[in-house]
């Protein structure tokens, strides 16, 4: 009897495989039937619309590579063919497929060619699972949300190259995502402010045109993502735009991090700004962010704020802005955190303001207000995070079950997509290969999440993104996402960040050198016996990983991810060894001078390794800021070799 329904949609002889073999972007549904389909040794893929021979190419390069299969494609619509698409007006959904596997042929039928896109990625994860014999079944899919996007930070001091983005922007499609944001504070060579972005390796409007042309071609909408309100602080340190802070000298920042609502001149810079910046975008959609504007009310515009209120003074600067973006014809999005801070302003927020509602903890309390935006009638998306800024390899768990969360509130409130952010707070020493995991996860759950299966998903990972099917990796990777937990909960989340190179006090705050220093409140948990026997079980589990043992293929992108994850563990490994140290100096215990002599040689071998891994995907932009870092932190170590 056929099978309906089926979760996993991976079925050997009619039964469910190892957990770790399902498609890692579960459909919808599955209708299993007798008999299975072989793929012939010349294949033949055929379409009559140009618009699949890119998909079909991607089949064609995946059936040579999996299972060895020679195919070519051909522009025709009937004649002989092992797999042909066709499109079907039956199939209303914008983006949905219907897959019809017989004994002697495959189609993919689709309404539109995003739809068959998006079927042919399928096929692709079949054939992974399944190699040369598929079993015979109809597939009929369709996602869980409009927009399935991906954020990625490049502000913080990483800005990748165009290579990067555009190997990053296939990866993505595979996994049926079709958003992409790229979040710019500063780092965008604006022709009316030439020194904004200075030294910052910023993007040009050719290499955004560049990626935008490549993101059309795979069905992804790249969206703009501009600061325009808060988290302006690297525009307002420079002297010609300290005058437009809220408040200066706020963090210790010259001019805040907040442009002044009040002051003509910063709706006048913004005008500036979306005139050069949002004219490059083809989409309607645009995040002008607008959150965290820490210092509002609080110096320049505090006597209005104290008559009208704070959250008055925001929505009054939001509606200038979402002028402007109707001047653009563009749809403004923005984080919610803000708006939620003055609920009362929800009702009088502009209906078609989209709220991008984030929380990264999977018991965060915005995640389940995100109906209050439904009730205002207000279009919203959910925004979970992969969790690896000021960490080196993530926290994985955190990520899981934060994505795994806010998916189904936002399936229950009826949210318009889910938006998978990474950021790059403290320098942006996260590499991408660790954001990998967290993205695959949050494209499973945008697609099909009640179908996803959370407690096999880096396996799953593991198996379709590096190629290894074998429990190692994946365990490999769950070893390198709970370094955090290990060393001990009372660490805070930038823990081993800090003590990896910015921790000035890790050697130095003892009582030989300072008698009267004691270690600030959030940084004494650094030296807990707790957190020193988890950095010593940390450091002894990352050192068994044989990482050079996991062969992942000629893929670019997937061997640089798999080295993203070899520096992540070779920078946590490190942090453990200074925190251990640190402890034993804060002690009064004697350290013999070659450990000190072994931690300057280990920083100065990972600075190289640094280095070069941030090189091989970005462009130089802050780099020596963090090699000046990895500089000192050699020195320090040195200093105590005697």
């Amino acid at each position: 009897m056929p099978k309906h329904g089926i979760r996993m949609a991976c079925y050997a002889k009619g039964k469910q495989m190892t957990p770790h073999k399902a498609l890692l972007v579960p459909v919808k549904r599955i209708t299993l039937h007798n008999g299975r389909f072989v793929w012939p040794q010349n294949v033949v893929l055929a379409s009559p619309s140009s618009a699949d021979l890119l998909p079909l190419g991607q089949l064609q390069s995946h059936l040579k590579r999996q299972i060895g299969v020679r195919a070519r494609i051909e522009r025709n619509a009937y004649g002989s063919y092992t797999l042909r698409v066709r499109r079907d007006s039956a199939i209303k959904h914008a983006q949905g497929y219907r897959i019809a596997i017989s004994p002697v042929d495959i189609t993919v039928f689709a309404g539109s060619d995003a739809g068959a896109y998006y079927g042919l990625q399928t096929l692709c994860e079949l054939v992974r699972v399944h190699g040369r014999s598929l079993p015979t079944c109809e597939i009929v899919d369709e996602p869980d949300f409009r927009r399935r996007a991906v954020y990625l930070d490049c502000s913080r001091g990483k800005v990748p190259t165009v290579t990067t983005v555009k190997s990053l922007v296939e990866q993505l499609s595979r996994w049926k995502l079709n958003e992409l944001q790229l979040y710019v504070e500063n780092v965008f060579t604006f022709n009316q402010h030439p020194s904004i972005g200075k030294g910052f390796s910023p993007f040009s409007p050719q290499d955004l045109l560049e990626i935008q042309d490549h993101c059309r071609l795979h069905h992804v909408q790249f969206v703009p993502s501009l600061a325009s309100f808060g988290h302006l602080e690297r525009v307002l340190a420079l002297p010609a735009y300290q005058h437009l802070g809220e408040l200066g000298g706020h963090y210790g920042l010259p001019g805040g991090t907040t442009l002044c609502p009040g002051d003509s001149g910063s709706i006048k810079l913004m005008s500036e700004f979306f005139d050069e910046y949002l004219p490059l975008f083809e989409t309607v959609e645009f995040n002008a962010c607008c959150d965290e504007t820490w210092e509002l009310g609080k110096g320049r515009s505090k006597r209005r704020a104290d008559r009208i209120g704070t959250g008055r003074v925001y929505l009054d600067f939001i509606l200038k802005l979402h002028t402007l973006c109707q001047k653009h014809g563009k749809r403004m999005n923005i984080w919610s955190d803000i708006v939620l801070g003055h609920p009362e302003l929800i009702p009088e927020v502009p209906k078609d303001i989209v709220m991008l509602n984030w929380d990264y903890s999977p018991k965060g309390y915005r995640i389940s207000r995100s109906k209050e935006f439904v009730e205002a009638g207000l279009a919203f998306v959910a925004c979970p995070g992969t969790s690896d800024w000021q960490s080196h390899g993530t926290r994985l768990q955190n990520a899981i079950d934060n994505v795994s969360v806010f998916a189904a509130e936002a399936r229950k409130c009826g949210a318009e997509g889910m938006l998978n952010t990474e950021w790059g707070d403290a320098g942006h020493r996260n590499p991408l290969g660790v954001s990998m995991h967290g993205y695959a996860h949050g494209a499973a759950h945008a697609w099909n999440g009640s179908a996803v299966y959370d407690s096999t998903f880096t396996r799953t990972f593991a198996y379709h993104f590096f190629g290894q099917d074998s429990v190692q990796l994946a365990s490999a990777i769950t070893t390198l996402g709970s370094t955090e937990d290990r060393v001990g909960g009372t660490i805070p989340y930038h823990g081993l960040v800090s003590s990896l190179v910015e921790d000035k006090h890790l050697f130095r705050g003892i009582p030989a050198i300072s008698p009267v220093w004691r270690p600030p409140a959030h940084r004494r948990d650094y030296i807990g016996e707790a957190n020193l026997k988890g950095c010593r079980d940390t450091i002894s589990k990352l050192q068994k990983i044989s990482w050079e043992a996991f062969d992942v293929g000629t893929d670019c992108f997937v061997r640089e991810s798999l080295r993203d994850l070899v520096l992540a563990a070779s920078m946590d490994a490190l942090a453990c060894k200074r925190i251990v140290v640190g402890r034993r100096l804060r002690q009064g215990k004697s350290v013999a001078s070659t450990e000190f002599k072994t931690l300057t040689s280990d920083t100065r071998k990972l600075t190289r390794e640094f280095e070069a891994n941030w090189l091989r995907r970005n462009r130089p932009s802050r780099l020596r800021d963090n090699l000046k870092l990895f500089e000192n932190a050699e020195r320090e170590s040195r200093s105590f070799q005697t």
